[in-house]
């Protein structure tokens, strides 16, 4: 395998983006990397895009290829990933194994979707196909029901206090205030997180990510060529790709994901670092329980240590680890299939010491994706080179 590094990466801002579809954000975010990377658009050879739900929300198939079309990429293999809210993941993992194994030498990933022109109840509609829709989504559990579910449980098990699981949203929507790129960019206090609108008891409106458009790129390329193109290149240490239980009634433990444990082991065998080697990490608070048990599955903290984490500071900025400086997806926003590639971005400002809440001396970043409530998960760890 070939060492693959990051030499550019591009983002649109998330939120509601009037004006612009499916396939214009996801051009606005690769022309950045692009023009980031400084590589001749005549170079890449393959594309990879995730996305979730374009076919239902915004009515357009065939999407990588249209993306390809309009970047000018004519004849490249272009190949759309979907993998629930874990598919901008899968596509950066695809495009970094295919220059690991040689195929490529330049590839490009990107990640989109188009939400906020959709009703509630059909982008409600849309996400519930990321569960056993048949089997348990039919039944009448939203994710915010099953993620209420497994708050309930956590809780319960391992005295995690409400306030705990809030301050998660008080942190992230404080960070994103920083971050130009985040759809909420206003602070929040722990009595305005407990007394929003209850939406699946115990999970409230602060607890939930928003729902968003964008996209995110990234441009890579074998390691040993990067500093040709980018004066500070990121190199992909470790890539984790792993499924779980699709259901809450097949998990054996409702407060643990086994495809996040699964996919972090194998980052971090193949980066042959271990948690505590990570200095920032971007996770996927999907809700803010999420958080606190991917910090737990990842091995950040001991099971049931990560509800006293948030609230020691552990996981701020200046904390053990540096969870979600970004905002996450409670404040940044959460563009589905955008996601995955939306993190890796901005790991790789922080590795350049150019993010929005910066982390002294960041060396070594994780993404972490998921889909559903733990279906399918990746973990991509990157560090400077």
């Amino acid at each position: 395998m070939r060492d693959v590094a990051i030499i550019g990466v591009g983002s649109t801002p998330f939120g509601r983006v009037e004006g612009m579809g499916i396939v214009d954000l996801a051009v606005a975010a690769c022309r950045e990397a692009l023009a980031d990377a400084r590589v001749d658009r005549a170079r890449i050879q393959a594309l990879y895009l995730g996305n979730f739900v374009g076919e239902r929300l915004a009515g357009q198939g065939s999407l990588a290829a249209l993306l390809a079309g309009r970047l000018g990429l004519t004849g490249i293999p272009a190949t759309k990933v979907e993998g629930a809210c874990a598919s901008g993941g899968i596509a950066l993992r695809h495009g970094a194994l295919g220059i690991g194994l040689g195929l490529y030498d330049f590839v490009l990933v990107a990640g989109v979707e188009k939400m906020t022109a959709s009703s509630t109840p059909d982008v409600t509609a849309a996400l519930a196909t990321a569960g056993d829709e048949a089997r348990e989504m039919r039944a009448g559990l939203t994710f915010p029901g099953a993620f209420g579910i497994i708050m309930r449980e956590h809780m319960a098990r391992y005295g995690t206090t409400r306030e705990q699981v809030g301050l998660v949203s008080v942190k992230n929507h404080g960070l994103g205030a920083a971050n130009p790129k985040a759809q909420f960019r206003k602070p929040v206090t722990l009595d305005e997180v407990l007394g929003s609108r209850l939406i699946a008891d115990p999970i409230r409106l602060f607890d939930c990510p928003p729902i968003s458009d964008g996209a995110a790129a990234a441009v890579l390329c074998p390691a040993e060529w990067a500093r040709d193109f980018h004066a500070k290149p990121v190199k992909v240490l470790g890539s984790g790709h792993a499924t779980g239980p699709a259901t809450l009634w097949e998990m054996d433990d409702l407060t643990a994901f086994p495809a996040t444990v699964r996919a972090s082991r194998e980052a971090y065998a193949m980066a042959r670092i271990a948690p505590a080697d990570v200095q920032v990490a971007e996770v996927h608070d999907c809700f803010t329980i999420a958080e606190i048990i991917a910090s737990e599955d990842l091995g950040f903290f001991p099971k049931g240590k990560g509800g006293p984490a948030v609230e020691e500071g552990w996981t701020g900025v200046e904390g053990k680890v540096a969870v979600n400086p970004s905002g996450g997806l409670i404040a940044k926003g959460h563009p589905v299939g955008a996601t995955g590639c939306a993190q890796v971005y901005e790991l790789v400002k922080q590795l350049r010491g150019e993010g929005a809440n910066q982390v002294r001396n960041a060396e070594v970043g994780l993404a972490h994706n998921l889909g559903g409530t733990g279906v399918v998960s990746t973990v991509t760890i990157l560090g400077r080179l």
